[in-house]
């Protein structure tokens, strides 16, 4: 994402690439977290190798968050056979992250703070009136390239069941008909 002024006049055309799109790489961010009584930076770049599912919530100590955030958790092994890795990113702080996790438990996957905003406003989630990011879900393939954004608005929680069965379509290398889930039949080739 451009975030140079030029961008204010479309006739100047600098930024028409700039934008967030399916097919090409994926925004780089390297952001301090928390894991498991850990804070340290996380960057795109550790996760080379690995599908990576990276999701925006809007805030720590909300109502529909936990929801998602825990099913998440407690599904990660399901990532971890699909070689991915779940990453989740809100704007409050590793502190805030820290405490609201001391109430729900230790996750399986990091929680990123994107106090800066940069990292939600490059993936295009952010709200910046409210200052806080949309629920978005990125899966980004192990050479770094962006293979499926979802974004719900801020009432409507993800299916982790969807996310999983688009992450398993995508390591097919094929084409996948609607509904196509692991065991169903592709279309061949992509």
């Amino acid at each position: 994402m451009c975030h140079d002024e030029c961008c204010e006049g479309a006739e100047h055309g600098c930024c028409m690439d700039s934008f967030l799109q399916v097919g090409h790489p994926a925004p780089k961010f390297d952001l301090e977290g928390y894991f498991k009584g850990e804070k340290r930076r996380f960057s795109l770049d550790d996760y080379k190798g690995k599908w990576t599912v990276l999701f925006f919530y809007p805030l720590d100590f909300t109502f529909v968050c936990p929801t998602e955030l825990v099913e998440l958790s407690k599904r990660h092994k399901e990532l971890e056979e699909l070689n991915a890795q779940a990453l989740g990113v809100s704007v409050d702080s590793v502190y805030s992250h820290e405490a609201w996790l001391k109430e729900l438990g230790e996750f399986e996957y990091p929680l990123l703070s994107d106090m800066t905003k940069e990292t939600s406003l490059d993936y295009e989630v952010l709200l910046e009136q409210q200052g806080i990011a949309l629920r978005g879900v990125f899966i980004i393939s192990p050479d770094g390239i962006l293979k499926s954004m979802t974004v719900n608005d801020l009432e409507i929680g993800r299916s982790v069941d969807e996310i999983l069965r688009v992450l398993e379509a995508l390591q097919t290398g094929e084409l996948c008909p609607v509904g196509w889930k692991k065991g169903d039949k592709t279309l061949g080739s992509a």
